[in-house]
């Protein structure tokens, strides 16, 4: 009877281990889409494909502030091997960098967010803020096919 228990308890464990390593994954890819669909009107605006919107500008860029702050967490060795993700080992083995990205798109972000005044801030800003998301998509990120 407690050996039954105890198998019980080893196979409920995993299980909710199993969940919640993919419940992280699905968060993080949330976390990562979301940051996504707020550069593409970034990106437009900077290119002149889509009209400066300075309340538009400043909203995306809080979202990356804020994402950025929420991304580290998200990581947790545990989730290093999950399967359909696009996070390379790097992540882990340069644990320090992948973070250090993360606070510097952070604090780029909301500087960004308070110097922008106008289209010519906004256009020399913004490159500062989407270098760290090549930096990190350069290192951590499986290139696309």
């Amino acid at each position: 009877m407690k050996r039954t228990m105890f198998v019980a308890s080893l196979l409920a464990l995993g299980v909710t281990a199993a969940i919640a390593q993919s419940n992280v994954v699905e968060q993080r890819q949330g976390l990562m889409k979301e940051m996504g669909a707020q550069t593409r009107p970034l990106g437009g605006m900077m290119r002149g494909q889509e009209p400066f919107d300075l309340a538009k500008a400043k909203a995306s860029l809080q979202v990356l502030a804020v994402n950025a702050e929420k991304a580290g967490p998200l990581f947790p060795e545990s989730s290093k091997n999950a399967e359909k993700t696009e996070a390379l080992p790097a992540i882990w083995e340069n644990k320090a960098k992948f973070d250090s990205i993360m606070t510097k798109l952070r604090t780029d972000a909301q500087a960004a967010m308070a110097s922008i005044k106008d289209e010519a801030s906004f256009k020399a800003e913004l490159p500062k803020v989407l270098q760290n998301c090549g930096a990190c998509h350069n290192d951590f990120r499986k290139k696309s096919s």
